[in-house]
């Protein structure tokens, strides 16, 4: 909608990961550079955690781009609540495996060989499990489990767990001192700082092809940061609507005003008292002034 209305190349706040739009902030910098560690190292678990919103999926989404598939079998779990038994017939589907109604003796033996024979094509299996903090500790336990599949002292399979912090307390617990022993590198993914805010947006913004409009002043940056807390996901939501309202309104600068206005919108949506709108008869407040000029450009734009 807005798009083509600011000459933009591609939304620039969409919420789907995207690698092209991937920003290198300091902490993602160095948790990518764990990922590429342990893709080197071949064995063992990364462990990456990170409240939502703030890149775990897009952090790993980059690092399949630079990885070297022609020698990788990899597959992708996003967990539910699974026990171990559970864990194990998705982790064979995952990679092709038949599951359905079979014992756990005749999967394990089946993804075994699955992985010996990978290893003979000089391959090596690598398991991605996003939220992986609805583990119980029992699947957990078979992870670690079916990462001792060896040959000659080989590793067979390496495992990236990506959750949010309640899996470090899982991680943390005595009982998984075992599992503990078997990570390579852990990485805690923390929201922006005020200054990497900025940097963020504008990246986003060349990315899809800005071209100054609308414009954003310093003012503006610095309350999106004190609205959105420095989550990415939170600052994609927001700057989609100052885009969107900049659209309606016709404005060209984004100032505080464009963004409190934008915050005070977003929180009468979510508040629940906007459930009593409901209630009210269709049209008994008809929209005045700027409401209703949005509504009737929203509309041509649809």
């Amino acid at each position: 909608m807005y798009t083509s209305y600011f000459g933009f190349t591609a939304k620039p706040f969409q919420l789907s990961p995207a690698t092209e739009f991937f920003f290198t902030s300091k902490g993602h910098k160095r948790a990518l550079s764990y990922l590429h560690y342990g893709v080197s190292q071949g064995e063992g678990f990364i462990v990456i955690t990170g409240e939502v919103g703030t890149g775990k999926t897009t952090l790993m989404r980059n690092l399949w781009t630079t990885a070297d598939y022609d020698n990788l079998i990899t597959a992708q779990l996003v967990t539910t609540r699974l026990e171990a038994d559970d864990l194990l017939r998705m982790i064979c589907s995952a990679f092709g495996l038949p599951a359905e109604n079979k014992p756990k003796a005749v999967l394990l033996q089946q993804f075994q060989e699955f992985l010996h024979s990978v290893h003979r094509a000089n391959k090596r299996v690598l398991l991605l499990v996003d939220e992986a903090q609805n583990l119980s500790a029992g699947a957990i336990e078979e992870l670690r489990m079916l990462s001792n599949f060896q040959i000659n002292d080989t590793p067979l399979m390496q495992s990236f767990l990506l959750g949010q912090p309640e899996l470090r307390a899982i991680i943390q617990n005595p009982n998984m001192e075992q599992f503990r022993q078997r990570i390579i590198a852990a990485c805690h993914l923390q929201p922006l700082h005020e200054e990497e805010v900025k940097a963020y947006i504008l990246w986003r913004l060349k990315v899809a092809g800005w071209k100054q409009n609308p414009e954003f002043n310093d003012d503006a940056f610095k309350e999106i940061y004190r609205q959105t807390k420095g989550v990415p996901r939170k600052i994609n939501v927001f700057c989609d609507r100052l885009l969107l309202l900049c659209f309606l309104e016709e404005q060209k600068l984004v100032d505080v005003d464009t963004v409190t206005t934008v915050a005070e919108e977003l929180a009468d949506e979510f508040s629940p008292s906007q459930a009593r709108v409901h209630q009210l008869p269709p049209f008994s407040r008809p929209p005045t002034g700027k409401v209703r000029t949005r509504c009737s450009r929203l509309l041509r734009a649809i």
